[in-house]
């Protein structure tokens, strides 16, 4: 694609010590810069993108993006005044708009985000609707499966990946859309089709804050749905208002038809007579005059408010009803979203599990209240470098809703594990409990946590979910929480089997 001055003068950009330049596509990183790509020398927080511009260079770049007065280079320079603006724009024109020739879902909330993208994905490929999803875990579409680096990566990689998604024949894409990818300008300039909201409750208040400020960013997916000169017609907004903030943004002119669901109130997605048992949950969908038998491999209330997010998510983009809810029967959960460990006769259960919020945590405990364990013994910690208030509500939260608790660590990053452990028993000392023992090595913890476990118990490692790493500094380590656990399992098993005495024998 051959871009010329006047182009660049109209994203608010200038093109020097070139008259044109041919872009084949959008690059900030110079270690993945391929002949033709535009190179964003952008300044971050560990490293500056102006070291590495003679490396994109000499890998073919066609021109570099300087943010702000500058000295001039003698390659073809493009200023600009706001270079996250100006990646969005570039990107979504070098890749011809690929969002606009698609059905694109973006799914946000503080919990369920993943998993409500699972359940799309599996409602969609059980009606043979071919689909792309972008989140937490990793970024896939049918032939291909990539690691996840954040959540929602920059709008150079979303828009370079939609493209991918495109040209292999996805219809359908599902991003899990967050905050910091809203307030950062990460899905700037994407249509969106289809808005979910799941909840909002205290997390990342480091970054925004104050809740009302993670409210407002939540709601920019919402405010901007029509975007700038949008293309593809109505656009629908799925709230949980059974959710504060849900109920909220739902009273706000979002320019989309509304569709909300509950397990209260009657909205257009409501959901009846729960029953959660140790194989699943079953519940009644209410539409309109519509009653439909529900049945599902998930667990817990959480799971029922995900289900209804899913289908009417899937639903509003064109499938019909009893299509979405047949598929549930057999649609596949998020990894490491109430996972089990086999534990191998014991008598016992293992469930992994991601929740790492305060409500989160809530949730999923009161799942496996319903299976009626003979306790709960709860493994968790706290991220460091991140919101330490919600350390102590977390560390309440879990002792109040378990029979034992191992505090340990979570990811401790820069920070000393036993200061994160230290913040967490503020919490549970304020409410006088004396159910917990920290121990700070993880899988030491874990292997208390099972060492402990009787027949009837349910161990819940809580966390890190699908996480296979512990970041301890600023470098990643392999740590697997159910691999972990199943090593635990068979040096207990072991230590239980009945001694075999040898016969003595008299000659």
């Amino acid at each position: 694609m051959i871009l010329d001055k006047n182009f660049f003068k109209r994203i608010n950009a200038n093109l020097i010590n070139a008259e044109s330049v041919e872009v084949l596509g959008v690059s900030y990183d110079s270690r993945t810069v391929k002949k033709g790509d535009v190179f964003f020398a952008l300044s971050g927080t560990r490293t500056d993108g102006k070291k590495y511009i003679e490396d994109a260079l000499s890998k073919g770049a066609v021109a570099v993006v300087l943010e702000g007065a500058t000295d001039p280079l003698e390659a073809p320079t493009i200023i600009c005044v706001d270079a996250t603006t100006l990646m969005a724009k570039l990107a979504r024109c070098v890749y011809d708009y690929p969002d606009t020739q698609m059905t694109v879902i973006g799914v946000t909330g503080t919990n369920g985000k993943t998993t409500v993208t699972y359940l799309i994905e599996s409602i969609l490929n059980f009606n043979n609707i071919p689909s792309g999803v972008m989140g937490t875990i990793n970024y896939r579409y049918p032939g291909k499966i990539v690691d996840a680096a954040n959540t929602t990566p920059k709008s150079a990689d979303i828009y370079k990946i939609m493209r991918e998604m495109l040209n292999a024949g996805v219809k359908h894409i599902v991003m899990e859309v967050s905050s910091h990818a809203l307030e950062l300008g990460r899905v700037m300039g994407i249509e969106f089709d289809i808005a979910v909201f799941t909840n909002l409750t205290e997390e990342h208040l480091d970054f925004h804050g104050t809740m009302g400020n993670y409210f407002n960013a939540k709601s920019k997916l919402f405010t901007g749905l029509l975007g700038q000169g949008a293309q593809k017609g109505k656009k629908y907004a799925i709230i949980n208002v059974d959710d504060t903030w849900g109920l909220k943004l739902s009273k706000i002119n979002l320019n989309a038809d509304i569709l909300a669901y509950s397990v209260r109130t009657d909205v257009a997605y409501k959901a009846e007579d729960v029953k959660i048992v140790p194989t699943g949950t079953t519940f009644t969908l209410v539409n309109g005059d519509k009653h439909l038998d529900v049945s599902m491999r998930q667990i817990g209330l959480h799971n029922v408010y995900n289900a209804l997010a899913a289908v009417a998510a899937v639903n509003a983009s064109g499938v019909e009803l009893e299509k979405c809810v047949a598929a549930l029967e057999t649609a596949s959960g998020a990894p490491g979203r109430l996972e089990k460990v086999d534990t191998l006769g014991l008598g016992f259960e293992i469930l992994v599990d991601y929740a790492h919020t305060e409500d989160a945590l809530k949730n999923v405990i009161s799942a496996i209240k319903r299976l009626k364990p003979k306790r709960i013994i709860t493994v968790f910690g706290c991220g460091g470098d991140r919101d330490r208030k919600k350390r102590p509500l977390m560390g309440q939260a879990v002792v109040n809703g378990s029979d034992f608790v191992f505090v340990t660590s979570d990811n401790p990053r820069t920070e000393d594990p036993v200061k994160i452990t230290l913040d967490i028993e503020v919490g549970i000392k304020r409410l006088g409990k004396n159910n917990y023992k920290v121990v700070t090595d993880r899988a030491q913890a874990i292997y208390e946590a099972v060492a402990m476990a009787e027949r009837g118990d349910i161990i819940l490692l809580a966390g890190k979910g699908h996480e296979t790493y512990q970041i301890i500094g600023t470098h990643k380590h392999y740590f697997n929480d159910c691999e972990t656990a199943f090593e635990c399992v068979g040096r207990v098993k072991e230590s239980r089997a009945p001694k075999q005495h040898q016969k003595e024998f008299n000659f």
